[in-house]
């Protein structure tokens, strides 16, 4: 326990002190690993610098492969870790801000809010309809594309809510924000398919049965 409380006060450190590098260099990412593509990137910072000068809000991201967790620590212990290191990152952040959090390897994703924006934008929406379901895609490509269509995708839906409210266009996110809309829609038409087919199948097997 001493060990692995050390080692929380050693990436609280060194979290804060990349963040105020990050923050006075105006990027809206404050980690990523390397788990976010160079363009996707480079398209994050640039609708979050006209978010800022248009809405005044400031929406940025921190994505970690894994915060090295002892891998013997329960779940709950693990989660209160967590809350604790965001905790440390919020001070750092300029307000009004909404930080898109997430951790690969602990299986963590997360939206934290200033100033009532938990009003204005939907977390288990953002979460649930754009971030989870391409981190949590079983096919062929690599973590690098899924973490990266991931935060862009969840990062473009939350500008739209955000745009949305103040009915205010945010002409880098046009075109992302579309797409975003059109795949989340695709992966829950795909999710509804396949519960009401697995319910299907189960009355018939169950009918059959009866016979």
């Amino acid at each position: 326990m001493k060990n692995l409380k050390n080692l929380k006060i050693g990436v609280i450190f060194s979290l804060l002190f990349f963040l105020s590098q990050n923050l006075f260099a105006g990027n809206f990412i404050l980690s990523d690993d390397n788990l976010i593509d160079p363009r996707a990137k480079s398209k994050i910072n640039e609708i979050g610098s006209e978010v800022k000068s248009k809405l005044g809000t400031n929406v940025y991201i921190y994505a970690k492969e894994s915060l090295g967790l002892n891998e013997d620590t329960s779940r709950k212990e693990k989660f209160d870790i967590i809350k604790n290191l965001e905790k440390e990152i919020i001070p750092a952040l300029e307000k009004p801000y909404i930080l898109l959090s997430m951790s690969v390897e602990d299986m963590y994703v997360n939206l934290l809010f200033s100033d009532n924006l938990e009003e204005v934008v939907d977390k288990d929406d953002i979460l649930n309809g754009y971030v989870i379901p391409l981190l949590a895609s079983k096919d062929k490509n690599t973590l690098l594309a899924k973490v990266s269509a991931s935060m862009l995708n969840g990062y473009s839906a939350i500008v739209d809510s955000l745009s949305e409210n103040k009915e205010i266009k945010i002409e880098s996110n046009a075109e992302i924000g579309n797409q975003g809309k059109v795949s989340s829609t695709i992966w829950r038409v795909f999710m509804y398919t396949l519960i009401v087919t697995s319910l299907i199948l189960y009355t018939y097997a169950v009918l059959r049965k009866k016979k």
